[in-house]
């Protein structure tokens, strides 16, 4: 087939930077643009040495996005909130179907946008439009569409880790998530929170109760459990460039044995590619750095009838840049696993 053409709006920032990445290994993708504010003009490979001799691009200006969605078929936008939303229009997705990265499009709520992001949504009529892109249960929507919005990274881990169990009708409050993330999470931007000094050997609790990411959790949660479900949600930054690590807490009903819950996870992931159901020992991030994987796994506490779910990703793959690729290879037709084959690279 001939090659899909692809621009990454916002390709300085670490999630863009493993955009380009993984693009330029994918086999059926033609790199033909990349953006940067602060880089406009420059090469890219200037700005980023490990890319010298494999891409020849030099940074644009986000300006020309009309001219970038006429020569692309996919735009990748890798910019902070309000940004995509302000710049994405019907005349840009009639040319051009397009993944956000950003929180835009992920929640189908406006009123919800406002109150999360303290900020009016730009266009909220475009929510309708948009399809939130967790491949392992929106696939036929993603299919189909010129808008997809790519989960945010805790999102992703902790949905994978618990949406089996909505579906089967088995989650119920209280729900507790405790995640921890490698400070790439925050981005590439300069920010005293996030400086060597002060995240080196310590590690903290953050946004208490007030994470951005709670709401889109709660919303496919509640979808697919099909009843309205809250979560007590607590994020923590530890000193390592990347990785996530949710550890789930739920009630069950005391007839349940671990055996089948692990059924049900078995049976769900079956055929995903990307998700694997470990049952030897517990996720570890180093086992999914550098990989679009995801690992979970169960263990039943029957003194307190409490399932455990531990989930791990890489947030920098699975959490954005990969999930991205993943749905575009959804959208345009192609194997999943096309271009995201690499493995977790050890130690």
């Amino acid at each position: 087939m001939e090659k899909i053409k692809a621009g990454i709006i916002g390709a300085s920032g670490y999630t863009g930077q493993e955009l380009v990445r993984l693009l330029l290994g994918h086999p059926n993708v033609d790199l033909r643009a990349v953006t940067s504010q602060s880089y406009t003009g420059k090469n890219f490979s200037e700005v980023f040495p490990s890319f010298s001799a494999a891409i020849d691009l030099k940074f644009e200006s986000i300006d020309r996005l009309n001219e970038l969605s006429e020569k692309c078929d996919v735009l990748f936008f890798a910019l902070p909130h309000m940004l995509a939303a302000a710049a994405i229009d019907d005349a840009v997705l009639s040319k051009a179907k397009i993944i956000d990265l950003s929180a835009d499009f992920r929640l189908k709520n406006a009123s919800e946008y406002d109150t999360w992001y303290n900020a009016t949504h730009p266009r909220p009529a475009m929510l309708e439009k948009a399809v939130y892109g967790l491949p392992e249960f929106r696939r036929n929507e993603i299919a189909s569409a010129r808008l997809v919005a790519n989960p945010g990274c805790y999102a992703t881990c902790t949905i994978l880790s618990l949406l089996p169990l909505a579906e089967a009708k088995m989650l119920r409050e209280p729900l507790i998530v405790d995640a921890k993330s490698g400070v790439s999470g925050a981005g590439r931007s300069a920010d005293i929170a996030t400086a060597f000094g002060e995240v080196n050997e310590s590690i903290k609790a953050y946004k208490i109760a007030s994470h951005r990411h709670t709401p889109e959790i709660e919303q496919e949660l509640s979808d697919f459990a099909a009843m309205a479900l809250r979560l007590t949600f607590t994020p923590h930054l530890i000193p390592m460039n990347r990785g996530i690590l949710v550890t789930a807490y739920c009630d069950v009903e005391q007839s349940i044995e671990v055996g089948d819950l692990v059924h049900i996870y078995e049976r769900r992931y079956a055929h995903e590619p990307f998700v694997k159901i470990l049952l030897a020992a517990a996720p570890e991030t180093r086992w999914v750095k550098g990989s679009n994987t995801c690992q979970i796994g169960l263990t039943l506490d029957k003194r307190t009838n409490r399932l455990i779910v531990v989930g791990v990703i890489d947030n920098l793959i699975k959490g954005a840049s990969g999930q991205a690729v993943q749905n575009m290879n959804i959208m345009f037709g192609l194997p999943e696993t096309t271009g995201l084959a690499q493995l977790a690279a050890l130690p």
